[in-house]
């Protein structure tokens, strides 16, 4: 279905996602979430959020197109146990004709620390061809209101960081 100033939604910034729970076999031998679903955590905030602007699963099934990631940064602060509700906060920071690129925080429901953070570039991809192809013009604008509603947030102070062993730590070992 095409977007309309009738269907076009409102975007909060961030969007939040709903609370969702850490399942028992996410948890690994060190009695924590295992670093790999903090992403399925992430994936499924990214798919509430982006069924807001049109890319559900109907937008995938009627037109025959998706969103990949082609990069993805995670920063792990806090470990998160069985127990601990989360939410993720999603902010887009650029986008383009064929790209987004999206900025997310994992947080306790109810305790509001900071548990991760995910750094995303994600394309629009022609599933029949399987190339990276520009977005219908309805999802393009739904994807502006959503970056002008976000526009007024703060830059993210971990977005863009370079992964590395600082010098110092290096030389202290004797390593050039």
């Amino acid at each position: 279905m095409a977007r309309t100033p009738e269907n076009t939604a409102f975007f909060f910034a961030p969007f939040v996602s709903s609370t969702m729970r850490i399942e028992p076999a996410w948890i690994d031998y060190n009695g924590h979430l295992n670093m790999a679903y903090y992403n399925v955590l992430f994936d499924r905030a990214v798919d509430e959020a982006f069924a807001v602007i049109g890319l559900g699963e109907d937008y995938v099934r009627e037109r025959r197109a998706s969103f990949f990631t082609a990069e993805c940064h995670v920063l792990y602060k806090r470990e998160l146990k069985l127990e601990d509700p989360v939410r993720v906060t999603l902010q887009l920071i650029d986008f383009d004709e064929k790209r987004l690129h999206v900025y997310m925080e994992l947080r306790h429901a109810t305790e509001f620390w900071l548990s991760a953070s995910s750094e995303n570039l994600m394309l629009h991809v022609d599933l029949a061809d399987r190339k990276v192809t520009p977005f219908p013009p309805d999802i393009l604008a739904s994807i502006a209101i959503m970056k002008a509603a976000h526009s007024g947030l703060p830059r993210p102070e971990a977005l863009g960081r370079v992964m590395g062993v600082p010098a110092r730590a290096r030389a202290s070992q004797g390593v050039h």
